[in-house]
């Protein structure tokens, strides 16, 4: 009996090492046929690690990152050969998406500071391959409302995306205590602070407090905004650390990379290592670990309130694990969940998938629940009048309230990128401002063509961008400020 199991356990082995060896050299094919590796995809510049982020203050953050961009000017963009055909090239000095030539580059770390005496200090944290532009209109609010808005560029962001190969998602909690410990310190004691966090920079926001419950050193934010908080990941992140195997051979080291696209956005990576899919699972998984820990502790209990903004349609985060994972273990603490329905009336709904179309139906369970939700829906009536239901914490009561602001007819749902910009934004905004304000704007374009012609697919260019519901959502985060 003994031997039958020892020569079933080897032949399991023998072909799962053969599985492996047949994945990885299709990997190795796969990618062997997508383009080359550039520049921005080779040179990794050096970011401050761990240690160094929790010895150093915001001058010497500041004064690190001012030496990367020289950097990436002299081992990128001047090596570059400036007739290229690449018009839209973020690294190009004679593009116009070439971030150097803007009034601002929104790229690197900011501080805006009110008019007068702060009444409070805000930190922002931006997502993953993203860079503090995303979260400038809620900066700028913030400081409007006399706050202190500290916007850290986390370690590997706004740079090159082979930054990305290189940096832990510790780097990330410690740039955060970083730019916590400089908003405590520019804001008087005893007045709030609160921490905004899109995408992974949710994951990070939920991380420090969760951290801060434990360590009185750290200081305690007293709210929470989580915009698409990535607070849970696809399965197979966990795994996307094989894919990069092949990587270890220079003959293969595109098999490093996810994606490998051009790089025309001036403020957000389009190319995507494997690195980062694995360090963004393990954010989420240490994360996931914390809260159910805190929960069974008693320690949840101590948490500030949450509020939450989520699309029911995400392709990038899990919307189910921001209820599961998240808000279900939520003590009554006043937090609450805002969710965009789909657009229900729009004339594409007979194209929609069943579980796209009934999904807001199934995410939460059955009221009463300890935490408020208002859904953001035109679905009762499939109308042009958007409501908001709202749920109060402890009730089963549901009260409406017409929005005044609609979906455009065109568009069938929110996405997981659209919802910090307004449709005004210069770059994301479906009706900008200042169009090509930074050289091209992404949320106007309205592509026509055939298919295999365009370098991206057209999902990349078509995929909302941009958020109607902006300024309720705003007002719903100045009604915290109160």
């Amino acid at each position: 009996m003994l031997q039958r199991t020892r020569i079933w356990l080897k032949r399991t082995l023998f072909v799962a090492i053969m599985a492996l060896v047949v994945l990885l050299g299709l990997r190795v094919v796969l990618t062997e046929r997508g383009p080359d590796l550039a520049l921005w995809h080779t040179w990794v510049p050096e970011e401050l690690s761990e240690s160094k982020l929790d010895r150093t203050d915001w001058a010497g953050y500041l004064q690190n990152e001012q030496k990367i961009f020289a950097e990436m000017k002299l081992n990128v963009s001047d090596k570059l050969q400036q007739s290229d055909p690449e018009t839209y090239n973020r690294y190009a000095e004679h593009s116009p998406v070439y971030p150097g030539h803007f009034a601002t580059d929104w790229n690197r770390s900011y501080i805006m500071m009110p008019q007068g005496k702060p009444r409070g200090a805000v930190v922002l944290l931006h997502g993953l391959t993203d860079s503090p532009y995303s979260l400038r209109h809620f900066a700028e609010d913030y400081r409007q409302h006399g706050y202190v808005a500290v916007a850290i560029r986390l370690p590997g962001h706004g740079t090159v995306p082979a930054a990305l190969t290189s940096v832990e998602w510790e780097d990330w909690m410690a740039a955060t205590r970083l730019a916590v410990r400089e908003a405590r310190k520019r804001a008087p004691d005893g007045t709030p602070l609160q921490i905004v966090g899109f995408s992974n920079g949710g994951a990070l926001a939920m991380k420090y407090a969760l951290d801060a419950l434990q360590e009185p050193t750290l200081a305690a934010p007293s709210r929470l905004i989580l915009i698409s908080p990535m607070i849970g990941v696809s399965s197979y992140a966990r795994y996307a650390g094989l894919a990069g195997l092949p990587s270890v051979f220079p003959a293969f080291a595109r098999s490093a990379w996810l994606s490998i696209l051009p790089e025309f956005n001036p403020f957000k990576y389009n190319s995507f290592p494997v690195k980062a899919a694995r360090q963004s699972w393990l954010l989420t998984s240490a994360l996931q670990t914390q809260l159910h820990r805190d929960r069974a502790s008693h320690l949840l209990d101590k948490l500030p309130p949450v509020l939450t903004f989520q699309s029911v349609a995400d392709a990038t985060v899990s919307t189910p694990a921001v209820v599961r994972g998240l808000y279900n273990l939520l003590p009554d603490n006043g937090s609450e969940l805002v969710l965009f329905d789909i657009n229900q009336s729009v004339q594409l709904s007979p194209l929609m998938r069943s579980s796209a179309r009934h999904a807001a139906e199934h995410l939460l369970p059955p009221p009463p629940r300890r935490y408020a939700t208002t859904l953001v829906t035109n679905a009762p009536a499939k109308s042009n009048i958007e409501v908001a239901n709202s749920t109060p914490a402890g009730s089963t009561e549901t009260s409406s309230t017409p929005l005044g602001l609609n979906y455009p007819p065109d568009v069938y749902s929110l996405s997981h990128v659209a919802l910090p910009f307004p449709l005004t934004d210069s770059l994301y905004g479906r009706t900008p401002t200042q169009p090509g304000e930074f050289g091209v704007s992404f949320g106007s374009l309205t592509p026509r063509g055939e298919r295999a012609v365009l370098m991206v697919t057209l999902d990349t260019l078509m995929r909302q961008s941009s958020n109607p519901f902006f300024p309720w959502m705003l007002e719903r985060v100045n009604a915290t400020l109160k």
